[in-house]
């Protein structure tokens, strides 16, 4: 009875939206209401549980979704996304030009968080898109698989990072076999799956739209690219001092300067000398270009916000507890078992973190009875965590919202792409389980 009242809630969601044509954020709150009474929360909880999935939604992606604005607003304005879009398809071609986007994409992926990767890496796509005329589903969904599939496989992002700790995996052995995982995952989801949808019609958010500049008006190459970066550069390099044995002290300051919220305004600020005062730009002009770009992406977290509040709604709800603990009954390879878990949790709450950890603590038990690999079940869980994004996670609304798709263009690219990379990499991971 739950799953069902789970299935009609996001049924009506859709239906809100597409048929009654209401506003996503109004109706986000219409059903998680209607959702937390169906589920029998207690009314005086409901709004309760509203108030804190919006919370801890906006609490952890607006300041890194409103400074990557700013960002890729002037990163636009500039012409440093035009510099990098010259350079890039230099060096790759326009035939070629997904595949260095997808590079790109793993790369960046792998020490920044999905989100901050997402509005960092969307400028740059927009980018080429708009200035060599090409198909925007076509040429970002590869970059954007190769930003998920890290996120969902690869230590230290969060997940795969929590769930190396609790089976008590091997850090190492786990990133090696995630990358053989993710290599797959990436070019079937990404290159191979986009080219079904090279007719799929979308214009793209207006924000990162500029006009091109003569190429005397442009900063330089390595400018462009270090500045865009930085925020890797800077990731990266926390994430490399990590390895080592630093002293306490200077160890928390890395930590907290390798924040994402901390990262990005450092980002930002040095951008605004490199790619504004520095190009003659006034500073007044630099602050109306983020204000122009925080407008812009306004009902974006207003629509995550909403996203956050169904998920929270859900979560306390416990459905997530009753399908994995319905599902542990049944007879099947641990692998699969803890992948279908991770699965179905993500198809009903949304959220991959949670998948990913609920799914743990459940097949923990089951794993160490039938000696399964630690490793493996680490990127098993982590591959289901990622299956059938929809309206009940953030994810899907960004590129929804930022790629200007209806719903069903967005279903049939990004939740299909997600299924892709999940159904790989749970291929991938029985694969590695016969030879390992």
């Amino acid at each position: 009875m739950t799953i069902l009242i789970v299935v009609g809630c996001i049924l009506l969601l859709v239906l809100l939206i597409t048929w009654a044509r209401i506003n996503p954020f109004i109706a986000f709150l219409i059903v998680s209401i209607f959702c937390g009474i169906m589920l029998g929360i207690p009314l005086k909880s409901i709004t309760s549980s509203v108030q804190k999935g919006m919370g801890d939604i906006l609490g952890s992606l607006v300041s890194i979704i409103v400074f990557g604005a700013m960002l890729g607003k002037l990163v636009a304005e500039s012409g440093a996304a035009q510099k990098i879009a010259s350079v890039m398809m230099g060096l790759f071609g326009t035939k070629y030009i997904q595949w260095g986007l997808v590079l790109t994409g793993f790369i960046v992926g792998i020490p920044l968080f999905y989100n901050v990767g997402f509005v960092l890496m969307v400028p740059l796509i927009f980018s080429v898109v708009y200035k060599y005329k090409l198909p925007a589903v076509y040429i970002g969904l590869p970059m954007l698989a190769a930003l998920s599939v890290t996120h969902g496989f690869l230590p230290p992002h969060p997940s795969p990072a929590a769930l190396v700790l609790q089976f008590n995996a091997n850090m190492g052995l786990t990133l090696l076999y995630g990358i053989v995982l993710a290599v797959p995952a990436i070019v079937l989801a990404g290159p191979v799956y986009s080219g079904t949808l090279k007719n799929m019609v979308s214009v793209p958010l207006k924000a990162f739209i500029s006009e091109d500049l003569p190429e005397n008006k442009l900063p330089g190459a390595a400018n462009s690219l270090l500045s865009a970066l930085l925020p890797v550069i800077l990731l990266g390099a926390a994430a490399i001092y990590g390895l080592s044995e630093p002293d306490e002290n200077f160890k928390s300051i890395v930590s907290f300067l390798s924040e994402p919220t901390i990262v990005m305004l450092i980002t930002l600020i040095v951008t605004t000398y490199t790619l504004g005062l520095r190009m003659g730009k006034s500073m007044k002009d630099i602050m109306t270009i983020y204000v122009s770009a925080v407008k812009d992406i306004a009902m974006i977290l207003l629509i995550i916000a909403g996203s956050g509040a169904l998920k929270q709604v859900l979560a306390d709800s416990g459905v997530s507890n009753q399908i994995a603990n319905a599902l542990n009954d049944l007879h099947f390879e641990p692998l699969v078992l803890g992948w279908l878990i991770a699965a179905l949790i993500r198809v009903s709450v949304g959220s991959a973190t949670v998948a990913g950890l609920t799914a743990a603590g459940i097949i923990a038990p089951v794993m160490l009875q039938a000696h399964t690999n630690p490793n493996l079940m680490v990127l098993s869980i982590g591959a289901g965590s990622l299956m059938f994004s929809h309206v009940n996670d953030p994810g899907f609304w960004m590129f929804k919202e930022y790629f200007n798709l209806t719903m069903k263009q967005t279903i049939l690219s990004w939740s299909v792409m997600e299924t892709i990379v999940a159904v790989v990499g749970l291929l991938g991971v029985l694969l590695l389980n016969l030879l390992v």
